[in-house]
């Protein structure tokens, strides 16, 4: 059994956006690594228009855009997808407000993160000015030896 192989790098834009069906995906394969998604804004939402894609593959395909690709503003992207594909809009937003909340998320998890270790340091500092020993500081702050001699300076 022989099977063609098809390089779509060499492919222009143009003509993958004929593909109907699967031109999204093609179209996504090829620029997926090499450019900010957002620079495919008008194809993407050209393709998503036809209607040629079920909410699954639609689900799919962003999937694919998000944990593969890259942009720089990804819920800007989804939610510019959603506002020029009205027919995804409802499906596209659940996307956008779920990466919006877990940036929250991961912000204020990592606001909290660098609140205590901010709150370790003051009390190191503290304990090794009161003249306790570096090791017991170490042991009960969790700060390593080498940041707590840094904290004496």
């Amino acid at each position: 059994h022989e099977f063609a192989l098809v390089d779509l790098t060499i492919m222009p834009d143009n003509q993958l956006l004929q593909h109907r069906r699967i031109a999204m995906l093609e179209l996504l394969q090829k620029h997926i690594r090499q450019r900010d998604l957002s620079e495919l804004l008008a194809p993407l939402i050209t393709l998503l228009t036809q209607d040629h894609l079920t909410d699954t593959q639609l689900s799919v395909l962003v999937n694919y855009m998000l944990k593969a690709g890259n942009a720089a503003e990804p819920g800007a992207l989804i939610r510019q997808l959603a506002q020029g594909a009205p027919q995804y809009k409802e499906q596209l937003m659940t996307i956008a407000e779920w990466l919006e909340e877990k940036g929250r998320t991961e912000g204020l998890q990592k606001g909290l993160e660098q609140g205590r270790e901010a709150e370790a340091r003051a009390i190191a500092r503290k304990m090794l000015a009161n003249g306790l020993e570096p090791g017991l500081i170490a042991s009960v702050t969790g700060i390593t030896p080498e940041e707590l001699s840094t904290l004496s300076h």
